[in-house]
């Protein structure tokens, strides 16, 4: 008899509802501090609720992964003698990773855990992969390489049009952020396999505007087409997303798939208003 596979992740994910059931994933909700409370992704407050205190200036911190729910959901799903394949956030952005690995240290069930190196969408595309392979029939050690090569093949940056949360979340001192918002600078950010990087920088949304046209011009000058796109966003105005994706995806969008969606409180929490995610997964790997 076959040894069943069973897939985990982490909230920071971006999946609909219908992707979750379809697929069968297990989503371990991460916390936010809000004024010194914390609340439970998902369950005591919801994303639309995260951009409420935002915007009433309540800004979050990042709260402990839940070592606990995590070695519960391996001894559940591992019950039945199932192998787990958890597909957590980059350990650049959180120390969830960390976590899950001393979890399935402790589980008794027998349990691989992937550091995507990625987050959001970027996640998502891991996590749906793994998914198809174990629906196929393919060995964890197939699932982790196929892991390894959609990691490759996304890039995600974040255009950040105030870094209010980044001083707050001390990634910048105070003296610097009051400087860079008297100038209103905007930035863009890469998360890299070991860092997040600022790529571009300017005085207003022109910047990322242009910075979108060079993901264009990139994709086609290297005749690696981009089949997937998320705009994952912290409230930004619907208007502006579709100009970002028309800049992107100027022929054949409808070929496509493409989502535009509130990002999880998790990554709110590091980039703040009106942020926008660019993720993509492209045909071959993405390389500059």
């Amino acid at each position: 008899m076959t040894t069943s596979i069973k897939i985990l992740t982490d909230s920071s994910v971006q999946l609909t509802d219908e992707e979750i059931q379809k697929y069968n994933i297990t989503v371990i909700p991460l916390s936010v501090e809000i004024n010194g409370h914390t609340y439970v992704d998902g369950e005591e407050i919801t994303r639309q609720e995260l951009i409420e205190n935002l915007q009433a200036g309540n800004y979050p911190k990042t709260s402990q992964p839940p070592l606990g729910r995590f070695v519960e959901a391996y001894d559940r799903l591992g019950a039945d003698g199932s192998q787990i394949i958890a597909i957590v956030l980059s350990d650049v952005l959180s120390g969830t990773y960390s976590t899950a690995q001393t979890a399935a240290n402790m589980s008794e069930a027998k349990v691989t855990v992937i550091n995507s190196k990625s987050t959001d969408r970027g996640l998502a595309f891991q996590v749906i992969a793994a998914a198809k392979d174990v629906q196929a029939g393919k060995t964890v050690a197939e699932i982790v390489k196929h892991c390894q090569a959609i990691y490759h093949r996304t890039r995600i940056n974040v255009l950040i049009d105030n870094l209010d949360c980044l001083v707050k979340g001390g990634r910048i001192s105070r003296f610097a952020g009051a400087l860079t918002k008297l100038i209103n600078l905007k930035v863009v950010v890469q998360l890299n396999n070991q860092s997040l990087d600022v790529v571009a920088k300017g005085r207003s949304r022109k910047t990322f505007l242009k910075f979108c046209e060079q993901i264009a011009t990139r994709h086609q000058a290297q005749d690696n087409p981009i089949q997937d796109l998320s705009l994952s966003n912290v409230g930004t105005d619907p208007e502006f997303l579709s100009r970002l994706k028309q800049i992107i995806l100027p022929t054949n969008s409808e070929q496509v798939h493409y989502l535009a969606r509130l990002t999880s409180p998790i990554i709110m929490t590091h980039t703040g208003l009106n942020a926008v995610g660019v993720i993509t997964l492209s045909k071959k790997p993405d390389v500059d």
